[in-house]
């Protein structure tokens, strides 16, 4: 506290030195000859340029630059990427508003690890080798929007990695190391999350239950198989899915249902065979895109019914239906479901047509032999009758 008030009054001092100096001169401009004028002069112009200077470190918090970082825009944009930084950098200006230390060495990032940087609107740690986020290591960044930790080696995210990011908008952990994603995260302001190119391969019930305001969600590339009810519950507020390139090869019929405001969900590059239509019926939303090609479709009458139906549903949009492909059965394999689709109940139909056809011309025969064998018997039973009344007269 002392240190800074001395810095506070230590400008106010120099300033008033200056003046006297000026005070000085002037009263004896007509005694002192013009060299010890000018001598005089200079030494007040000094101090009131360290005046300046001192003012100046003041507004900028009294730091300078980290050796090897470029600090612009009066402090509030310092990058340190590409310089080989083990650890965070401590002369950091506390000013900063955009902080870049991507292609660096970091391997840790310990609480606290940016303390002091209240200011800090950006931050980018993508391309680092971190396997550890410590709880609280963020705590610090109130004003924090969007944070880059792509392309690391973070294998889990602790239960405080979201301490200190309230007002985060943006948060980029593609190309990591995740296997699975458990949460709760509190990042209830968060708008785009990207989980891409990662090794997730289960979602549990609550991972985004915190993150009512996501509209953005980048699960591309990861290992998802069957997608349960209640995945996707809290996400009332998403508009874009991508779920490509992974291994669904099945859904719940109502895991899409809460996605209300849904305008786009990417499904290819998976292994679904078949669809289930109350799974797209479910969504509410006024218009959605779904983009299913690049899955192993088995092209049956049943998958036909089903896309014939999805495709009158106004509200969804088959864009790439065009683009399926057939799997199965073997002679189908390669063909375009578009161009066949016609065709996969003709089978069925004529089956069922022939089951018909046998059923009633079994009935029909069961009719007649039952018809002529009773006609026989009616025939019969007169000869009995007139051989019992001959024998009578007998």
């Amino acid at each position: 506290m002392l240190y800074l008030r001395a810095a506070h009054i230590f400008p106010a001092i120099i300033v008033s030195m200056f003046l006297s100096c000026s005070l000085v001169v002037m009263s004896c401009s007509l005694v002192v000859n013009v060299f010890l004028k000018e001598e005089i002069m200079l030494y007040c112009r000094t101090l009131l340029l360290l005046a300046v200077a001192h003012s100046k470190s003041l507004q900028t918090g009294g730091s300078v630059c980290e050796k090897g970082c470029d600090c612009q825009g009066e402090f509030r944009f310092t990058n340190c990427s590409d310089m080989l930084f083990a650890r965070v950098p401590g002369d950091i200006p506390p000013l900063t508003e955009h902080l870049d230390l991507s292609r660096n060495r970091l391997s840790l990032l310990p609480a606290g690890a940016f303390r002091g940087l209240r200011r800090l609107r950006v931050l980018l740690l993508s391309d680092n080798n971190i396997s550890r986020v410590a709880g609280g290591a963020f705590a610090s960044l109130e004003g924090l929007q969007r944070l880059d930790l792509s392309r690391n080696r973070l294998s889990a995210l602790g239960e405080g990695f979201s301490l200190g990011l309230g007002s985060l908008k943006e948060l980029q952990l593609g190309e990591n190391r995740l296997t699975r994603l458990d949460g709760p995260l509190r990042l209830d302001g968060l708008q785009r999350l990207d989980l891409s190119a990662n090794a997730i391969g289960s979602v549990g019930p609550r991972a985004f239950g915190l993150m009512t305001s996501l509209r953005r969600l980048y699960l591309r590339d990861n290992r998802l198989g069957f997608l349960g009810d209640g995945v996707f519950s809290m996400l009332r507020s998403l508009e874009v899915l991508h779920l490509e390139g992974n291994r669904i090869d099945g859904t719940e019929a109502g895991v899409f249902a809460p996605l209300t405001g849904l305008a786009l969900l990417d499904l290819t590059r998976n292994r679904l065979t078949a669809v289930r239509f109350k799974a797209f019926l479910g969504i509410r939303s006024h218009s959605t895109r779904v983009l299913l090609a690049g899955n192993p479709w088995s092209c049956d009458c049943d998958l036909q019914r089903v896309f014939g139906k999805l495709r009158g549903v106004r509200r969804l949009s088959l864009d790439d239906y065009g683009d399926l492909s057939c799997a199965e059965p073997p002679e189908l394999r390669g063909y375009r479901l578009a161009a066949v689709d016609a065709e996969l109940c003709v089978a069925e139909t004529v089956t069922v047509l022939v089951i018909t056809v046998t059923v009633l011309i079994t009935v029909a025969a069961a009719v007649f032999m039952a018809e002529k064998t009773r006609k026989r018997q009616m025939g019969e039973r007169p000869s009995e009758d007139s051989s019992v009344v001959y024998q009578y007269q007998t």
